[in-house]
């Protein structure tokens, strides 16, 4: 072209992925093709057992699911809510306790003479 100076630039690109993200909260409800959960230690707050759920279980299955880094294990072998624990168990007594009372119900009608 000129004679005049020239300027040599080098120009680097990255592979850009088009995305979103959006919370747990958000995203009850919806089924996602792929996701890429976090499901890691925050700063700010304490992920539940119910939250990991939510994100774990937005896709068709476990191959359409990747993790974006380490999460503690304890997560889901902790008891998501005392509260919860203790009603799981009044609940549970009190089942066992209706099967009780019934099966004698049923034994005293089969002792029955027509």
């Amino acid at each position: 072209m000129g004679t005049g100076p020239s300027t040599r630039t080098t120009r680097r690109q990255l592979p850009v992925t088009p995305a979103y993200a959006f919370t747990d909260f958000k995203a009850q409800g919806q089924t996602i093709d792929h996701v890429l959960v976090d499901i890691g230690r925050t700063t700010c707050f304490r992920l539940s057992p119910f939250n990991a759920y939510v994100a774990l279980s937005r896709s068709h299955g476990r191959e359409c699911i990747r993790l974006l880094r380490d999460f503690d294990n304890d997560l889901f072998l902790q008891h998501p809510n005392e509260d919860l624990r203790i009603e799981d168990n009044r609940i549970e007594r009190l089942a066992e306790e209706t099967k009780k009372r019934f099966s004698r119900t049923d034994s005293l009608t089969e002792n029955k003479v027509p």
